[in-house]
């Protein structure tokens, strides 16, 4: 049952998870972006590929900002219940740590689900999709775009090449086309304007030309053929593509986690196959169960010592955080490259982790005037003193020399 306080509580959470895990997840995307529109410009494909690289790559990084959110959501929430005696009041009327943590592991609970159908099911089929996609750009699937100015392959036996492109590329002006057959002929060809039309062959287009010169040869002409035309239609085979790989074929972490369990105990794979799936399973099933420890560390690190501000547990929050996703990749690399056995790998990092959260929790909620930071927040305060003096006194002897007079 719901009280006014759990719901008050809810309610300081919410605010900053969403806006944490919005600018998150915004800031990974926009970093990606310039990338993704250099990598398709660069191929020539489409510019309208970009938003569907992006879109495929939005679960990723959602599965990477939920545990920040909800960690720096539950983390300054309960950082401005201490730093407005809210918290001890709440205190005083009999409501301890334990019960006040019903409401972040509620949305730890929520948000571990969240997040387990990323990481097990919709994130392996979006990062196939999205390789998927880089590799049409490649190979030309999605069709190159024709620059202007520029000589264009279209096969290995046809150069085009255009001076001017109207709307949107379906017209286009001073174009020139060259293409070769196997047995030597060359056909050159310059038209005033030209349009691409589909056919029922969908491995066969049209280039429509209008109004130009046609310069026809072969071995065996003693001159070249050439005449003028108002309207010629040239066929133009397009070049076979090579089909993508099926998901999951030599990436593991395009696989869900059924075919990760059914997988990883087949005996029809490699070992070092089994070793590579069945660390990327653990590895994704400690980040989703990490997810349960955020509230108790958020909490035992939001509540600074009396009379002080210091952000220190925010800073340190986050770098454990990110220390411990490191120690996991690099444990799934060791478990997968057979090095480790991967349950030893994953797990023994997460209990370790467990342990010191759980740990600094207790000192705060049942250690009388217990603060696992506060010994820390000392020890930085008198480096930040010894800085400060440092920095004084050299501040002080440059202005001696400065005003000392010249020998």
């Amino acid at each position: 049952m719901f009280t006014q306080i759990d719901r008050y509580v809810a309610k300081q959470i919410f605010v900053p998870l969403l806006g944490t895990l919005t600018l998150a997840a915004m800031l990974l995307i926009l970093e990606k972006m310039l990338r993704l529109f250099d990598f398709v410009v660069s191929e020539g494909g489409p510019v309208q590929v970009v938003w569907k690289m992006l879109a495929n790559l939005i679960p990723e990084y959602l599965a990477l900002g939920i545990p920040i959110g909800l960690l720096l959501g539950v983390l300054i929430a309960f950082r401005k219940l201490a730093l407005s005696s809210e918290l001890d009041s709440l205190r005083a009327v009999g409501l301890g740590y334990g019960r006040l943590l019903r409401v972040p592991m509620l949305y730890a609970i929520a948000l571990m689900a969240l997040n387990l159908a990323i990481v097990g099911f919709i994130q392996p089929k979006a990062r196939y999709a999205y390789e998927e996609l880089r590799f049409e750009l490649r190979s030309g699937a999605l069709g190159a775009s024709i620059k202007v100015g520029e000589f264009t392959n279209l096969g290995r036996r046809m150069t085009l090449r255009v001076e001017q492109s109207e709307n949107n590329g379906r017209l286009l002006h001073g174009v020139f086309v060259r293409a070769e057959t196997k047995d030597g002929k060359t056909l050159a060809v310059t038209a005033d304007h030209g349009t691409f039309l589909a056919t029922d062959d969908p491995d066969t287009i049209i280039l429509r030309l209008a109004n130009g010169r046609l310069v026809h040869n072969a071995p065996n002409y003693q001159a070249p053929r050439v005449l003028s035309f108002a309207a010629h239609d040239l066929p133009i085979d397009l070049p076979a593509i090579e089909r993508f790989r099926g998901r999951g074929h030599g990436d593991e972490e395009e696989l869900t986690i059924p075919e990760l369990v059914r997988q990883g105990h087949s005996e029809a794979l490699p070992a070092q196959t089994q070793s590579a799936i069945r660390a990327n399973f653990h590895y994704r099933m400690v980040e989703v169960v990490m997810m349960l420890l955020m509230p108790v560390l958020a909490i035992a690190l939001a509540v600074p010592p009396k009379r002080s501000t210091s952000g220190l547990g925010i800073f340190l929050s986050i770098v454990m955080v990110v220390t411990y996703h490191k120690v996991n990749q690099y444990a799934e690399q060791m478990g997968g490259q057979g090095k480790l056995d991967p349950i030893l790998a994953l797990w023994t990092p997460f209990a370790i982790f467990a342990g010191l959260i759980f740990w600094m929790f207790w000192t705060l909620a049942y250690t009388p005037g217990g603060q696992p930071i506060g010994a820390l927040e000392r020890v930085t305060a008198k480096i930040g003193k010894a800085i400060g003096r440092i920095l004084r006194f050299g501040g002080a002897r440059r202005r001696r020399s400065e005003l000392a007079p010249a020998e």
